[in-house]
């Protein structure tokens, strides 16, 4: 399963997940792709996790290690910036189907392309 190549457990991407955004992201762009909400998914667990972690919230280090022990946030911030217009474009399709991206799932995607206009 490629969840499974792209994370190295529930709290970390692994080193392959900034590489594999660009395609993740083209892949969602497709209307009939089968795994679809499984590709919106594993989307929106990789812009969870390349936010970048509080150092003085002892309880996000210890869940989710600093950001100097992980560079792959960094990368996935880079890949989401670099690829930003396309996934605003997704995110203003309005072809998608009901529910395919939830409001949730929305805003978490956006802050990923536009983290200093939505902080934490």
């Amino acid at each position: 399963m490629l969840g499974n190549v792209l994370m190295n457990s529930v709290f970390h991407t692994s080193t392959a997940m900034p590489a594999a955004l660009p395609f993740l992201i083209g892949l969602v762009a497709v209307p009939d792709i089968a795994v679809r909400p499984g590709l919106v998914d594993l989307l929106v667990v990789a812009a969870e996790l390349s936010s970048p972690v509080d150092s003085a919230n002892e309880r996000q280090v210890l869940l989710l290690g600093n950001d100097c022990d992980h560079p792959e946030r960094e990368g996935g911030r880079a890949a989401f910036a670099a690829h930003a217009s396309a996934l605003r474009a997704l995110l203003e399709d309005e072809a998608l189907p009901d529910g395919l991206i939830s409001a949730d799932d929305r805003a978490c995607l956006l802050k990923a392309v536009e983290p200093h206009r939505y902080p934490s």
